[in-house]
């Protein structure tokens, strides 16, 4: 009997716990999440509660070692590069060669764009829910925690994983048509984010003879192509003579991964409360 009654006497507690963590907990949590993805969202220069900011421009040097054969200067206005500034030695005969971007031209960074976009659908879901709104279970916690979890996991994705790229993508890719001088045949660049990098690759090429005797096999995709990988590109087969890979830090994209992974940690501790009381009912305390 008196075992019984401590049982119910647990249960009542634990059910003005679980109401005390729906009613109160959950909100400050969200209060919290937003707060952190509203300064994730600066980093991003993205518009808040629709005020336009003006987004500053930064230059980035490439290519500050002795030895670096690629140098310049990027410039990043948000997700766009709008401006690259690059001089490269050639190994063959050290030659200099200079391009940059045309004035009219700049290059939208898709993994930047990406993040900010799951960063505001995350700020969303958060914002949906007013602080007069009533969690009435734990599954309903359970899986407005589940959807920005996934947002913000596809927003770190998206700077963590660069795209992999064919050789043949990276030719016909638009960003060989935005420099001047063009181009010359033989070289192909790619950018990309990697974490809070900014990084550029420019691949010097070598066109095969038609009546070479390589063994002529295809590389498939990948996010840096090593010397010897071979393509075909406008009925032209070439061949990877040299990869020079520069990189620069961009501060403000080591500051939103670092958010980010703040953000997840609280919605797994939210979760992590709400599974404890699992055990006891079906996530429903009256």
């Amino acid at each position: 009997m008196a075992a019984g009654m401590a049982s119910a006497a647990e249960r009542a507690v634990l059910e003005e716990e679980f109401k005390w963590l729906l009613q109160e907990e959950v909100h400050a949590v969200l209060k919290q999440l937003q707060d952190i993805l509203k300064e994730a969202s600066h980093r991003f220069a993205l518009s808040v509660g629709g005020s336009e900011a003006v987004v500053k421009q930064e230059n980035f040097m490439l290519g500050t070692s002795s030895t670096d054969q690629v140098k310049g200067v990027l410039t990043l206005q948000g997700d766009a590069l709008c401006q690259a500034d690059i001089n490269m030695k050639m190994p063959r005969n050290n030659q200099l060669l200079h391009f940059a971007f045309r004035e009219d031209k700049q290059w939208k960074l898709q993994q930047i764009q990406d993040a900010r976009n799951h960063v505001n659908q995350a700020i969303y879901l958060l914002t949906n829910r007013d602080v007069d709104y009533q969690f009435k279970t734990g599954s309903e916690v359970l899986k407005l925690m589940d959807a920005v979890m996934l947002q913000l996991t596809r927003a770190r994705n998206r700077l963590t994983t660069p795209a992999t790229l064919t050789l043949p993508e990276i030719a016909s890719s638009g960003l060989t048509k935005m420099f001047t001088p063009a181009l010359p045949s033989d070289i192909l660049v790619n950018f990309y984010i990697n974490l809070n990098k900014l990084c550029l690759t420019v691949y010097q090429l070598h066109a095969l003879q038609p009546n070479s005797t390589k063994h002529f096999r295809p590389a498939g995709g990948s996010i840096l192509h090593n010397p010897g990988a071979m393509f075909e590109f406008g009925s032209q087969r070439y061949e990877v003579s040299h990869v020079h890979k520069v990189e620069c830090v961009v501060p403000w994209l080591n500051d939103a991964l670092v958010f980010f992974t703040v953000s997840l940690q609280l919605c797994q501790q939210l979760k992590d409360k709400i599974s404890v009381f699992s055990g006891y009912w079906n996530y429903r305390p009256y």
